[in-house]
């Protein structure tokens, strides 16, 4: 086998004992790596029902088969789980060493189980692996463990590592790598925290197995060279992500005191030319020429790394429009371990509930001390903090009173930064995205608004079908970032050639297709066996605020809403062309059609299945 390593490694932390595992080459061809291996993992060795939270469940560490190999923007892996912040499939990806020595040391993926007696370091050196007491660093921030761990190590070693966030449970903390790369959403990093994994540390020194290295050399040349030459390069290297900004207030989709309006009337104070007045570098993930991080001083004069994401969801959505202190509320995210997107997201919901007096507590939208003081009280779970760190859907059964009309999430995931309250599609991309509300699966928005926002045809179902075939699940898989093809345009044939240069094998964009979808058919099958027959078409569907509160506020769109019938109707020809029944679940003979019959015939068991 070529092109993989061919080995997982799997880790029971009860036992400290760490096996390595060889797997079949179907699988391989079947899953390609990444998402797909992940998903996978869980659906065969995951019982139904397993708590998350608990030591039965996995926690999958997976790279693909482009990973780590020195061609554009791979330095990717995929962490994936069952989540304890939705109930459903979990994951996120992250740019960081530890993926490129993961394929180095010999492993295409680290499977975890079971919970260490007392916090630990996973220290894998090739085919040395140590369980090392991490009492004291149980506690730290993420950027100070892998200080430390570096030094104990290696100032090279790649490090994954988690916060007080994820040590203490809060359901939407994430696995921190290299001072701001950050992954896992929908609760990774509390997975991590409840086995008391501290962090993994990974060294190796091998070679990637190649099929052909000389090719794989001058493509991942030539690859490096395109990117340069995109017309676009030039812009994202000043701003990166951050020019979203300014397009998303001109589009009123700045999502702005908890998705109530699409405009934020200090915008200019928090977007990319904002941002480049206080720039002093970029950094990016290894292996790229991108370096999508714009790193600047915030308020306390220290270095953090800024994107559109978290930038929009502890700025605009909490009505905060100062930089500085936007970039010191990301870095005590970052340092802590928690996810941007979901903290800004109940953090907005917080307010808004204060404001309403649906609380004691009294938190102004925009005040910035206030704000800090309740991000304390949510990684150490003290008094309303507590309720938030279960996440806005929790938070909202809590505090009732109609709160959960205006609970921004789609599964339980809090929705990242793009209202559409004027966005049909990017809305069903939000309802239909395989880990809850993100973007990460389909970013169709600025396509629609080209296209036209205000119809709910068939045509944009098939546009962000073919967006979810690329993004959620070709990238996911391969395992790298998606930012050439998506942000300036660098063509997916480059990727088939890589494929071909790593494996041997010569796959068409129509098999990779066929490969995406039996992975994001695999994990909606994963969701249903979970939920059961409480599974229902209603948790595909946004949140009651786009439909029956208007945008607010100014902005070329004030008063715009979403037509609920129209969106049944859009998601019913999503389900109808995905070969789904009414109810969102894959008919048994589509799963049948990607070779997922024995999958079919479990989840029929569960729940009736069409034919």
């Amino acid at each position: 086998m070529l092109g993989w390593n061919g080995t997982f490694l799997n880790i029971d932390l009860s036992k400290s004992k760490a096996d390595a595992e060889p797997f079949d080459e179907s699988l391989a061809l079947n899953f390609l790596g990444g998402r797909g291996f992940a998903a996978k993992i869980l659906w065969d060795t995951l019982k139904r029902g397993t708590d998350p939270l608990s030591p039965e469940n996995k926690l999958i560490f997976a790279t693909g088969p482009l990973t780590g190999i020195g061609l554009p923007n791979s330095g990717k892996l995929v962490v994936a789980s069952k989540s304890p912040l939705t109930g459903g499939y979990g994951d996120g990806n992250i740019g960081t060493w530890a993926a490129v020595y993961m394929r180095k040391a010999g492993y295409d993926a680290i499977v975890v189980e079971g919970k260490a007696q007392s916090p630990v370091v996973l220290h894998v050196k090739d085919k040395n692996v140590q369980f090392v007491d991490a009492k004291e660093l149980w506690g730290l921030g993420t950027f100070e463990v892998e200080e430390q761990l570096k030094n104990r190590y290696s100032r090279s070693a790649g490090i994954v590592a988690i916060g007080p966030a994820g040590e203490n449970l809060v359901k939407f903390a994430t696995v921190v790598s290299q001072e701001g790369r950050a992954g896992g959403r929908p609760g990774m990093g509390a997975v991590m925290g409840s086995k008391n994994l501290k962090a993994i540390v990974i060294e190796g020194t091998g070679q990637i197995p190649l099929a052909y290295p000389d090719e794989m050399k001058k493509l991942a040349g030539d690859g490096y060279r395109e990117v340069l030459a995109k017309p676009l390069y030039g812009f994202w290297k000043r701003q990166g992500t951050m020019s979203t900004v300014e397009w998303s207030q001109e589009n009123s989709v700045l999502p702005t005191f908890n998705y109530r309006q699409g405009f934020f009337d200090k915008a200019e104070n928090i977007g990319g030319f904002a941002m480049e007045k206080i720039k002093v570098s970029n950094r990016g993930c290894p292996q790229c020429n991108m370096t999508c991080g714009n790193v600047v001083k915030n308020s306390e004069g220290v270095d953090t790394e800024l994107d559109y994401e978290n930038i929009a969801m502890l700025g605009s959505n909490i009505g905060l429009g100062n930089l500085e202190q936007v970039s010191t509320l990301n870095h005590i995210a970052d340092e802590l371990g928690f996810d941007t997107i979901s903290l800004g997201n109940v953090l907005g919901f917080a307010m808004e509930a204060s404001e309403r007096g649906l609380i004691s507590e009294n938190i102004g939208w925009g005040n910035f001390e206030q704000v800090k003081a309740l991000i304390g009280d949510i990684v150490y779970r003290r008094g309303l903090g507590a309720v938030l760190a279960d996440g806005v859907r929790a938070a909202a059964e809590t505090i009732g009173k109609g709160s959960s009309d205006w609970a921004m999430h789609i599964k339980g995931l809090e929705i990242s930064a793009y209202d559409c309250h004027a966005a049909p599609a990017m809305a069903l991309a939000y309802g239909t995205s395989s880990i809850g509300a993100h973007h990460k699966d389909a970013w169709v928005i600025t396509w629609e608004i080209k296209a036209g926002r205000d119809t709910y045809d068939g045509g944009k179902v098939d546009h962000l079908i073919g967006n979810q075939l690329v993004r959620g699940g070709l990238f996911e898989a391969l395992t790298v970032c998606r930012f050439p093809y998506n942000s300036l345009g660098l063509e997916l044939d480059w990727y088939l050639k890589y494929l071909r240069a790593a494996t041997g094998v010569e796959f068409s964009l129509e098999q990779l297709n066929q490969i995406s979808e039996r992975i994001l058919a695999l994990i909606r099958a994963f969701w249903v066996r979970e939920y059961g027959k409480d599974w229902r078409r209603e948790r595909d569907i946004p949140p009651t605020r786009w439909f029956k509160e208007p945008l607010a506020a100014d902005g070329a769109l004030k008063g715009a809403a979403l037509d609920y019938e129209k969106y049944n109707m859009m998601l019913s020809a999503y389900y109808m062309k995905k070969g789904w029944d009414e109810r969102g679940i894959p008919k048994k003979s589509t799963l049948s059609k990607l070779n997922l019959a024995e999958e079919a015939q479990q989840l029929d068991s569960i729940v009736k299945l069409e034919e």
